[in-house]
């Protein structure tokens, strides 16, 4: 299946989840057997030999191919969730997005200076809680962080918030 298929599938839902907000669904990816395998032959193509010890996937839509990824990875996953959800002691940093103010937090035991990460989320728009996200893990001290996407919203430039230490990939760019 092509980019341009994927492109296809996914389904586009305006004023969602705030007027003028238009909403990338990833579902319409996930329910497709054909598009499911490619996103995950693609993901796996992109960190296979890169020694990735965890991956670490963002709430909620992050749950679905992180996992995945760990999987055909030989590696962890560790939740990112939003707080009140970890049941044993946790580190958070707290962001602004698109629409509002919101808090991450990850179990304070998750990873150490050993790790190499893949960070995953469905989608980069403004880059806020991948930003987040990302300096949430640093605090823990890994080798190497990859922040990765399924989509990328190209014209709001969230790729400009990660430093040359962070190396940004995502599958679909639009």
């Amino acid at each position: 299946m092509s980019r341009e298929m994927l492109i296809e599938k996914i389904r586009k839902v305006p004023n969602f989840p705030i007027e003028g907000i238009l909403f990338y669904d990833v579902t319409t990816l996930f329910k497709d057997a054909k598009a499911l395998q490619q996103l995950s032959d693609d993901l796996y193509e992109m960190y296979k030999g890169k020694g990735i010890t965890k991956v670490v996937g963002i709430e909620s839509r992050g749950f679905i191919m992180g996992p995945i990824l760990a999987t055909r990875l030989d590696a962890g996953f560790i939740p990112i969730r939003k707080p009140g959800k970890l049941p044993a002691e946790t580190i958070e940093q707290s962001y602004d997005k698109e629409y509002g103010q919101d808090t991450i937090q990850i179990h304070k035991d998750a990873l150490d200076e050993n790790d190499i990460i893949v960070l995953h989320d469905d989608l980069l728009a403004t880059g806020g809680t991948m930003e987040a996200a990302c300096e949430l893990v640093k605090k823990m001290k890994p080798k190497k962080v990859y922040v990765n996407f399924l989509i990328e919203l190209a014209e709001l430039n969230g790729r400009a918030l990660f430093g040359d230490d962070v190396e940004v990939e995502a599958l679909i760019t639009v």
